[in-house]
């Protein structure tokens, strides 16, 4: 199975008080940040190519971040929402990718991913969501030919109703994203950092 990532990266963090994608959960030295941690987890589950979307303070994140062996863009139209944010990784993955099986979207926020989680999303084949805290959603795995419903999206409308009755593989963990201050200090506090 040959798969590809989009990472959702787009977004302001106006709750968190700075950019996100590059707060380190560990600030020791030679730590990643958190977009350059999901980038890392995607290389290392074997995904190719991986497509990093960015849209907010994207001049300040490409000039302190290491995305070597990604694709990134900017979604100029990030403010509109996640929709135009997932279309633009997906139409960019299409361009890119000579042939894949599907995608795996992932966001840059969530620290309990891991590599092998984010490999056993693709087992199946079949449109696979994560599920944590009663609920299902990203990272997710998508089947090249449900693309369409992604491009469809609208607005603020992420990838969530796509995945309601998809099939799931829990993540413990996985309903913590880091969008305030408060999430960050519990975040460090759970995975030991």
């Amino acid at each position: 199975m040959k798969a590809g990532a989009v990472i959702l990266a787009a977004g302001a963090s106006t709750r968190l008080g700075e950019p996100k994608q590059l707060v380190q959960l560990d600030p020791g030295p030679g730590a990643r940040n958190l977009l350059e941690r999901s980038l890392h987890l995607a290389s290392e589950a074997g995904l190719a190519p991986i497509i990093i979307v960015l849209g907010a303070h994207h001049e300040a994140i490409v000039a302190s971040s290491h995305l070597e062996g990604a694709v990134v863009v900017t979604n100029e139209l990030w403010q509109q929402g996640m929709a135009s944010t997932i279309q633009c990784g997906i139409r960019t993955l299409s361009a890119r990718a000579d042939h894949v099986d599907g995608v795996i979207l992932m966001t840059c926020d969530q620290p309990a991913v891991t590599s092998a989680h984010l490999r056993s999303l693709m087992d199946s084949g079949q449109t696979t969501a994560s599920s944590y805290a009663g609920r299902q959603g990203v990272p997710a795995f998508f089947p090249t030919k449900h693309c369409g419903a992604l491009l469809a999206l609208n607005g603020e409308q992420g990838a969530r109703n796509l995945l309601r009755s998809a099939q799931a593989e829990p993540l413990e963990h996985g309903e913590i994203d880091i969008d305030t201050q408060d999430d960050l200090v519990r975040a460090r506090a759970l995975l030991g950092r």
